[in-house]
């Protein structure tokens, strides 16, 4: 790689610092050009590696601004080619400022995440760790945080690498026998392979399994509000949240919208949705926010079904248990502050799922909640001791590929079909496999999920 990219690595808003990120083979020739030391005397090529040195960035003789900078000589860096980082004030102005007297010495502007996609190709680290980068970024709680770390310290590449290397000896051993068949017999082979392809499958479906778990812990459990009119959905999302975020009235039908907020509770991450109330209306605009609320709940991972306790139960009641059959779904029972015209076991009884009383107007019963959802998704726990949690859809459907060419292999065998059928469904499932690393993908592959990177990454 010729050129010499550069960009501005943090964010670009007022702040106490920025750092402008030069990688490439001439970022030494660049930071030589605009760098000034406090006496002027400083060599900033000539310096060790994996220093900082006090001085001026300068566009030719105009003080710029003042700075740390970061010498880095290839391999040992981020990219593994030579890179310089400039720590200086963080404004947004200064910054665009020493960007663009770098940019006028000789490096060109950064496509987003072209640092990474260099580490990539550099062999700094394999796609699974790469895309974890982006995934530290956009972690938006404790869960999701330490498993793309995790990911980044190569627990994904472990788990495939351990597969491919048992898939890629067996693949070598028939292509050898159907070459060598006077020295190398495939004899009672067959049953030895099967045994092999149950193990490896086993490691597969089991990485497969943790797909579920690991797409809300990355992007969030999609929690949808569900219950009747005034039932205290609104006052319950305010609760959740932690400030006054929709409307809460006495008037039934207040929320005729979709209201949607991250929150997190024990580490684990929760899409709110907030909905319309349930009912037959023949107001328009309620009767869409009504339609709105049944279609979210469809797709939901986990309904709150709120109940006013304080209110029998009708025929909306009756929709809304009809909709929670076959889902997660937990009942709370609302408004225990007041008298109750329903009991807390009839509700159990009638819907199957658990309930839990609470008060939204005095906060109680948060605690259970918080409880109930981590024993209702991760059994209890997300242990990241020997886990390894797949978190990219890309992989997952990589992992399916893989899974359905070791179900072929297994009806080769089962059918007694020649071994050459077994090598070649093998290779598939090697190659899917090596797919998640970046070892089988296209050039246009790579330049796509480098796009989603932000820019000085």
């Amino acid at each position: 790689m010729e050129t010499t990219i550069a960009a501005i690595s943090t964010a670009m808003s007022a702040s106490g610092i920025g750092i402008i990120r030069i990688s490439g083979e001439n970022a030494m020739d660049v930071i030589s050009r605009i760098y000034r030391s406090k006496g002027g005397k400083k060599k900033i090529k000539e310096v060790p590696t994996h220093t900082i040195h006090y001085g001026y960035i300068y566009d030719g003789e105009e003080l710029i601004d003042e700075v740390l900078v970061m010498i880095m000589h290839a391999p040992r860096t981020f990219t593994g080619e030579d890179t310089v980082e400039i720590d200086c004030h963080g404004g947004v102005y200064a910054m665009q400022r020493v960007l663009d007297t770098v940019l006028k010495n000789g490096a060109e502007i950064a496509e987003p995440g072209e640092f990474t996609k260099r580490a990539f190709l550099n062999g700094r680290m394999d796609l699974s760790q790469a895309e974890a980068v982006m995934d530290v970024i956009q972690a938006k709680n404790e869960y999701a945080l330490r498993s793309s770390m995790d990911q980044l310290r190569g627990s994904v590449q472990k788990a495939i690498r351990d597969i491919r290397e048992k898939l890629i000896y067996h693949i070598a051993y028939i292509e050898s026998a159907l070459d060598d068949p006077e020295h190398i017999s495939l004899d009672g082979y067959p049953q030895e392979l099967l045994e092999v392809v149950d193990n490896e499958q086993k490691e597969v479906k089991r990485l497969l399994k943790t797909s579920s778990d690991g797409k809300m812990i990355q992007e969030g459990i999609q929690t949808v509000i569900l219950g009747k009119p005034n039932a205290g959905k609104s006052s319950l999302l305010n609760l959740l949240i932690g400030e006054n975020r929709a409307i809460v009235t006495d008037i039934a039908g207040t929320t005729r919208d979709i209201l949607e907020e991250y929150i997190t509770l024990h580490g684990i991450s929760l899409k709110i949705i907030d909905t319309a109330g349930i009912r037959e209306t023949k107001d328009i605009v309620e009767k869409i926010g009504v339609d709105r609320a049944r279609e979210m709940a469809q797709k939901a991972d986990l309904i709150l079904y709120v109940v006013d306790s304080s209110v029998p139960l009708d025929e909306n009641d009756e929709e809304i248990m009809e909709m929670i059959t076959g889902k997660k779904a937990i009942i709370l029972y609302n408004k225990t502050d007041l008298q109750p015209e329903i009991q807390p076991e009839i509700l159990e009884e009638k819907t199957g799922h658990p309930v839990i009383p609470i008060s939204a107007k005095e906060e109680k019963g948060i605690t259970e909640l918080e409880e109930q959802i981590k024993d209702m998704f991760f059994g209890g726990e997300i242990s990241f001791n020997d886990e390894v949690y797949i978190t990219n859809a890309r992989h997952k459907a990589a992992l399916e590929e893989a899974d359905r060419s070791l179900d072929l292999v297994r009806n080769s065998i089962e059918m007694g079909m020649p071994e050459d059928f077994f090598s070649i469904d093998l290779m598939n499932a090697y190659e899917n496999l090596g797919k998640i690393l970046g070892e089988s993908v296209g050039e246009d592959l790579v330049n796509e999920i480098f796009s989603k990177f932000c820019m000085g990454k």
